[in-house]
C-alpha cells in the first residue's frame, strides 16, 4: 500500500473513489476560493487508487492555528489516522474533525459500536457536530408507483394538491436562478432566524460546481412567482438536497410538497439510485425543537431514517484544543445573536 498527495491530473480517479459531494474535487477547489487549504491523500493497491480523502484546513481567529476537518469521507484505518496527524502538524491545527459516511438504520447499531470504539482506542472524542447525525434516505430503485404509495396519506394530498393548483418545477441552474435563490434564502433566515452562508460563498460555489453537473437548482412557481429554490447535489449516483429556501406567500398551494416529489422524479430520471435529505433529527424527535416542521416534512415522504457514526476530533495539540473550544463556543453564540437581531 502507498499513500501519496494526488495531483490534479487524477481528479477524475480520485471523483471515482470519494462517496460523497463534500469530498468531491470540485468542493475542495471552490473551498480554495473562499481562503481554505485544501490536502487530498491518496491510497494506493498495487498501483491503483483504491482509497482518497480530502481534508480542509480552517484558520482559527486570534490564534495562529487552525481546525483541520474531514466531512463524510472513508473511515481511517490506522495507518490514515497517522497521516492525517501529520498533515494537521504541517497546517498547525489542533485537531481534525471527522465525520465518517458511514450510515445504517437507526435500528441496527452495533457496527457503530465497533467503529466508535475504534476511533476512540486512537485518540478522537466526540466532537460538536457541523452535519446532523441523522438523515432520511430515499431508495430510488423502487418503482414511481411505490415511491408513490410510501409517500405518508397528508403528504400525497399535499403533493396532489399543488399540481392541481397548477404549481409549476422548473430548472433554473443559471447565474439568474442563483440570485433568484439567495433572493429567497434572505427571505427565509429573516423569518427563520437561522445562520446561513454569504451571498458570495454560495456564488463562488456556483462557479466552481454548476459546471461539472455537480450543482443543480430547481424553482417552485405559482402564477409567474417563484415561491421555493433549491440547491441540490448530483454524486456518483447520489442525489443531495442540501440547501432550500422558500417565501411566506401562497402556503396553501403546498408548493415545497411538490418540489420534493419532483425531485425523486429527477433523480430517477438521471439513474440515481438514492436521494439523501441531508439532515433531520433523531428518532424521537422533540416537538419544540426548531427543526421539527423541516424533519416530519422530510419524514412525509418515506424515507428511512439513517444514523451516521457521528462526529468525532482526532487531537493533535490538547492545550490549544481546549482553547479553540472555548472559542468556537463563544463565536457561535455570536452568530446565533446575530441571525436573531436580522428577524
Amino acid at each position: 500500500m502507498l499513500l501519496r498527495k494526488l495531483r490534479e491530473e487524477e481528479r477524475s480517479l480520485y471523483n471515482s473513489v470519494v462517496t460523497h459531494p463534500l469530498q468531491s474535487w470540485e468542493w475542495g477547489e471552490f473551498r480554495k476560493k473562499t481562503g481554505i487549504k485544501i490536502e487530498r491523500v491518496g491510497l494506493f493497491e498495487g498501483g491503483k487508487l483504491v482509497r482518497a480523502f480530502q481534508v480542509t484546513f480552517h484558520q482559527i481567529p486570534v490564534i495562529n492555528r487552525a481546525m483541520g476537518y474531514l466531512p463524510k469521507g472513508y473511515l481511517p484505518d490506522e495507518e490514515q489516522l497517522s497521516t492525517l496527524r501529520q498533515l494537521a502538524k504541517d497546517h498547525g491545527a489542533v485537531a481534525i474533525k471527522l465525520e465518517p459516511n458511514i450510515a445504517q438504520p437507526v435500528e441496527a447499531k452495533s457496527a457503530h459500536k465497533t467503529i466508535i470504539k475504534f476511533l476512540e482506542d486512537h485518540g478522537a472524542v466526540p466532537g460538536k457536530p457541523l452535519f446532523t447525525k441523522y438523515t432520511f434516505q430515499i431508495d430510488l430503485t423502487k418503482t414511481e408507483e411505490e415511491l408513490f404509495n410510501n409517500l405518508q396519506s397528508k403528504t400525497r394530498y399535499n403533493v396532489t394538491l399543488a399540481a392541481k393548483k397548477g404549481v409549476t418545477i422548473e430548472e433554473n441552474t443559471t447565474e439568474a436562478g442563483l440570485e433568484e435563490h439567495l433572493a429567497i434564502l434572505t427571505e427565509t433566515t429573516k423569518r427563520q432566524g437561522f445562520y446561513a452562508h454569504s451571498p458570495e460563498y454560495f456564488r463562488t460555489m456556483w462557479q466552481e460546481l454548476h459546471g461539472s453537473g455537480m450543482m443543480r437548482i430547481f424553482e417552485a412557481k405559482y402564477e409567474g412567482k417563484t415561491l421555493a429554490s433549491w440547491i441540490m447535489f448530483v454524486f456518483n449516483n447520489v442525489l443531495y438536497y442540501p440547501y432550500g429556501a422558500s417565501r411566506d406567500l401562497h402556503r396553501d398551494v403546498m408548493a415545497s410538497n411538490l418540489l420534493l416529489w419532483e425531485m425523486i422524479h429527477f433523480g430517477k430520471l438521471i439513474d440515481c439510485n438514492t436521494f439523501d435529505l441531508w439532515g433531520s433529527l433523531g428518532p424521537e424527535p422533540d416537538p419544540k425543537h426548531p427543526w421539527f416542521g423541516f424533519h416530519r416534512f422530510k419524514k412525509g415522504y418515506g424515507g428511512t431514517l439513517m444514523e451516521f457514526v457521528g462526529t468525532y476530533d482526532l487531537i493533535v495539540d490538547p492545550l490549544w484544543y481546549k482553547i479553540y473550544q472555548i472559542g468556537d463556543t463563544i463565536r457561535w453564540k455570536i452568530l446565533r445573536l446575530k441571525a436573531k437581531i436580522a428577524r
